[in-house]
């Protein structure tokens, strides 16, 4: 090959690498002109919806752009999160969802969705704690007496949840069988119809996930204990049912974010840091609050390794209760 030759075609590779390279500086940065969809599997006004709505807002003034929120109820977060699975890896669509939708729900229903496999874990937006919240006549004064008196009385105690295979019901049950006791479940649709036939008297007790609060301090239902590893920030006073004596009955509700995978793994670092930035702010702390929420983060590896965690304990819990969905 002559000179020339040799001369031409270095011309013409730089010439392409130099149109790449422009065209590469041009590329709008994520998010670009398209708003960001996070798909909630819940109804709006509940707690999963408000935290989302709560981050979107502070996350699309960090970036931005417009972050929507597209609520797809339905099968405990599973209409959610498929429709998740199928959309574009572009960092324009996210999940955000309690972790039950990867911890519980692969035990529950017999979809072959599985997120751990089909979609990405990106980080936590928080949790709620759960409170064993009994109605206002309920003899027993503390998780001890509830304990015995569930013993002498087997079946005759019932508790609300608010929905089988929902983190109040997976949450009560652990209790059960932590306590070894034999209680009825009545299961509602919804946390707040459960509470309120607890606030009634239909039903003894329930595990709440933090709407009770209100009705907590006017006295209007008994607070026994809190069903989770620590003591509630809202109520520092009352003792965890681990400390009343039945061992290993702690479950919090998790919520988190995810994406489809294939996602870029720079968006999915910047909206990690996006909502570490996010949850930090003394703002959506007392919002969160507001709620009986926490705003708490976590790095990518410690929220996969959170799932992995509560998804051995609660297919133990599944399998040993036997308990069903479809």
């Amino acid at each position: 090959m002559d000179k020339k030759k040799i001369a031409r075609r270095s011309a013409l590779a730089a010439a392409c690498l130099a149109l790449a390279g422009a065209a590469w500086a041009q590329a709008p940065a994520w998010p670009g002109s398209k708003p960001v969809r996070i798909v909630v599997g819940f109804a709006p006004g509940g707690s999963t919806d408000v935290m989302a709505r709560i981050v979107a807002q502070s996350v699309g003034e960090a970036i931005g752009q417009t972050v929507l929120i597209d609520n797809k109820p339905g099968a405990s977060g599973n209409i959610a999160a498929s429709e998740v699975v199928r959309a574009a890896p572009d960092g324009h669509t996210f999940l955000i969802a309690p972790t039950s939708v990867e911890t519980a729900n692969p035990w529950l229903f017999k979809s072959t969705l599985l997120p751990s496999r089909d979609l990405t874990p990106v980080g936590t937006i928080g949790k709620t704690q759960m409170y064993l919240v009994a109605k206002p006549q309920m003899p027993a004064k503390d998780v001890r007496e509830l304990v015995a008196l569930a013993k002498a009385q087997p079946g005759k105690l019932s508790y609300a949840s608010a929905g089988t295979g929902t983190p109040p019901h997976l949450a009560c049950e652990m209790f059960k069988a932590a306590s070894q006791t034999f209680v009825t479940h009545i299961p509602y649709r919804g946390a707040a119809p459960a509470l309120q036939d607890v606030l009634s008297g239909q039903a003894d007790f329930v595990c709440d996930p933090g709407i009770a609060f209100p009705h907590i301090r006017t006295g209007k239902v008994k607070l026994l204990g809190i069903v989770s590893a620590k003591r509630s920030p809202f109520f520092p006073d009352v003792p965890t049912v681990g400390e009343q004596g039945v061992a290993g009955a702690d479950l919090d509700i998790w919520f988190g974010l995810w994406a489809p995978n294939g996602t870029p793994p720079e968006v999915l670092a910047r909206m990690n840091k996006e909502l570490a930035r996010a949850l930090a702010q003394p703002a959506l702390a007392k919002r969160y609050g507001d709620l009986g929420a926490e705003p708490v983060s976590m790095e990518t590896a410690d929220f996969r390794a959170l799932l992995q965690r509560e998804g051995k304990q609660l297919e133990t819990l599944i399998k040993t209760q036997g308990i069903t969905v479809e």
